[in-house]
């Protein structure tokens, strides 16, 4: 996906994701999410008390900025908490380049999302999962969350048990690819 200022500054950001799925912006007034060929536009509207929503396909999704620290963002839309980075074409590119000696390592670690209790494991050491896959459930601020797989893999060791509380970022389980 891009998002770039406009035709006449034609300065593009690329958002990506905590497992680097890239997001590329093309014009902060009038913006668009590009799937495919395909331009679906994205509408950002504040209510009169304040609240930020994006609309997309028709739905309405809260967001909220929660932390900022230079280009990283952690972003909470309709209660479950993204972290995204900000990033210019160049150190796009750089941070590719440093994530691909990342990659060479076949053990990807699967983080805690944002603080919580662990109400159960969904897997077990050495079961193979898909992306997509449920985990784990976690419970934050009274809300479960299922956690999802974002690769293809071997779990190698799951490092917290039910009931355990985590803080944002623990790693919950390694994955061999």
């Amino acid at each position: 996906m891009m998002f770039s200022k406009s035709k006449k500054n034609k300065q593009k950001f690329i958002a990506c994701t905590g497992n680097n799925k890239k997001y590329e912006f093309v014009n902060p007034k009038e913006l668009y999410i590009k799937q495919g060929k395909e331009n679906i536009p994205i509408e950002i509207v504040s209510d009169k008390q304040g609240f930020v929503y994006i609309i997309w396909k028709k739905k309405k999704y809260l967001v909220d900025i929660i932390e900022k620290n230079q280009n990283q963002y952690e972003i909470l839309v309709n209660g479950i908490s993204y972290p995204v980075s900000v990033e210019s074409p160049f150190s796009y590119k750089r941070r590719k380049y440093l994530a691909k000696n990342k990659e060479e390592s076949k053990i990807e670690q699967i983080q805690a999302p944002m603080s919580g209790k662990i109400i159960e494991f969904l897997v077990e050491e050495n079961q193979v999962i898909k992306e997509g896959e449920p985990l784990l459930i976690l419970e934050a601020m009274k809300m479960q969350n299922e956690i999802i797989s974002n690769i293809h893999g071997k779990i190698n060791k799951i490092n917290f048990h039910p009931e355990d509380t985590v803080m944002k970022d623990d790693v919950l389980i390694e994955v061999e690819k």
